[in-house]
């Protein structure tokens, strides 16, 4: 009979997840040892092992983790059953929010998924594009028309393009946080420039 998991297993590896994802975001996949990973978890080399197999299948959760939790965010705003643009607006605000608090898991998809293999990057691409559809159907809605004339998913790509990168140069100590930059990302791809409210944006709080 198979042993069961101890009480407390899944939380100690979405410590040993973000612990390794912060060293992967800091030193890079190539540049970080298993030897480090266990060192910054506080647990023994026997104990990591016991929680991932080796240093690929632990990049692997963390980018899937990252990726389901993603989708997650998409059902839980399509669950509001919200009107179009207060939809859109709901997805762009928990995205943002969502990638300034799992920076370290977004740095790490977005630079070292190449190091997985093809099969397990075409499973994270599977989810990520059913993602993108959904903010793709959340654009068209706002605007039909944009769907009959094939716009609504080069649109959505422009979007993820001011959402995906923010992380590359929004400081967590700086005088913006992700809160406050979440609605500029709205009001810029719904109304473009002029849109986008002056108020002094409120600070991030630690």
């Amino acid at each position: 009979m198979a042993r069961g998991r101890a009480p407390g297993f899944e939380s100690t590896r979405e410590e040993i997840l973000a612990a390794a994802a912060r060293l992967f975001a800091r030193k890079g996949y190539p540049g970080t040892s298993m030897n480090e990973v266990a060192e910054a978890c506080e647990v023994s080399k026997p104990t990591l092992y016991h929680y991932v197999r080796d240093k690929h299948e632990l990049l692997m959760q963390i980018c899937e983790s990252h990726v389901q939790s993603l989708a997650g965010l998409v059902e839980e705003v399509r669950a509001q059953d919200l009107a179009p643009e207060p939809h859109l607006r709901a997805l762009i605000a928990r995205f943002v929010r969502e990638y300034g608090e799992a920076q370290h898991q977004h740095r790490v998809l977005t630079e070292d998924v190449k190091f997985l293999d093809d099969a397990d990057r075409e499973r994270l691409l599977l989810v990520e594009r059913q993602v993108v559809a959904a903010f793709a159907e959340a654009v068209a809605a706002v605007r039909p028309e944009l769907q009959a004339a094939r716009l609504h998913k080069p649109l959505t790509m422009l979007l993820f393009g001011m959402i995906n990168w923010t992380f590359t140069w929004l400081r967590p100590d700086g005088e913006l946080s992700y809160e406050s930059v979440a609605p500029m990302v709205a009001d810029l791809f719904f109304g473009g420039l002029g849109a986008v409210q002056a108020s002094k944006p409120a600070a991030l709080v630690e």
